[in-house]
C-alpha cells in the first residue's frame, strides 16, 4: 500500500470528505486528492506530520517506514445514549445532529470504519454474554439478511430490546439468553407491521466487576 492509499483509506474509516479534510489541512480539494492519487513524490516533512495529525496516525505509519502503526488508531461512530429500553430513534440512520463515541480501530476488528451506531445495553435478558449496560455496536441489517443466532435490536409497539434472532418460515422468535428464568421467548411473525429491526449486534464490549 502506498502513501496516497494509506491516506484514502484512513480519510474514509474517519468518515471525512475530501473537502473536510482539506479545509482541516488549510488546502483545496484538488491537493487532497494529489495525495491520495500518490502524485506529491517526496512529501515534505510540514505536510506530513500536519496529515498525520488530522487522521489521527503516526507520520511512519502513514509515509510506509513502519508496517505497524504506534499510535493508537480510533474511528467516530454515532453514539445512542439512550439505553435500549429506554427508546431508540425511529431512523437511527436519518439523525444529523447525534453524539459520537471514538473507538479503537483494534477493538472493533474488521468492523473498523463501518457504518455502524453504538449505545448500551439496558437490563439483563441477554445477560450470559452480555451484562447489562455493556457497549454494543449495531450495523444496520434487513431481516432478510438475518441468520439464526444473530443477536439483534428490534422493537414492537416502541418496546425496545436485544435478543437472539430466529425464523422458522414466517414466525419470528427473539430469544433472551439470559440467568434469569423470567425472560422468555418474543414471538411475532413477518406480517407485523410494528416490527422494526434495527440491526445485529456486531461488537459488544463487557466490563469486568
Amino acid at each position: 500500500m502506498n502513501v496516497g492509499e494509506r491516506i484514502k483509506r484512513r480519510r474514509k474509516q474517519l468518515k471525512l470528505t475530501a473537502d473536510e479534510l482539506a479545509e482541516k489541512l488549510g488546502k483545496n480539494r484538488a491537493t487532497i486528492y494529489r495525495y491520495e492519487k500518490n502524485e506529491i513524490e517526496n512529501m515534505p516533512y510540514e505536510v506530513i506530520v500536519p496529515l498525520a495529525e488530522v487522521l489521527r496516525v503516526s507520520p511512519a505509519y502513514l509515509m510506509g517506514w513502519e508496517e505497524n502503526n504506534n499510535k493508537v488508531i480510533s474511528t467516530p461512530y454515532k453514539f445512542i445514549p439512550t439505553a435500549i429500553s429506554a427508546g431508540l430513534p425511529l431512523d437511527v440512520a436519518s439523525i444529523k445532529q447525534v453524539d459520537e463515541i471514538e473507538i479503537p480501530d483494534a477493538l472493533m476488528g474488521k468492523w473498523a470504519g463501518s457504518d455502524v451506531f453504538i449505545t448500551r445495553i439496558n437490563g439483563e435478558s441477554m445477560n450470559k454474554v452480555m451484562p447489562h449496560d455493556s457497549l454494543i455496536a449495531v450495523k444496520p441489517m434487513d431481516l432478510c439478511n438475518l441468520k439464526d443466532g444473530d443477536i439483534v435490536v428490534f422493537s414492537d409497539h416502541h418496546e425496545y430490546s436485544v435478543k437472539k434472532f430466529y425464523r422458522d418460515e414466517d414466525k419470528i422468535i427473539f430469544r433472551p439468553h439470559s440467568s434469569d428464568r423470567r425472560f422468555t421467548d418474543y414471538i411475532t411473525n413477518t406480517t407485523n407491521s410494528d416490527l422494526k429491526i434495527y440491526g445485529k449486534v456486531v461488537v459488544y464490549v463487557v466490563g469486568l466487576d
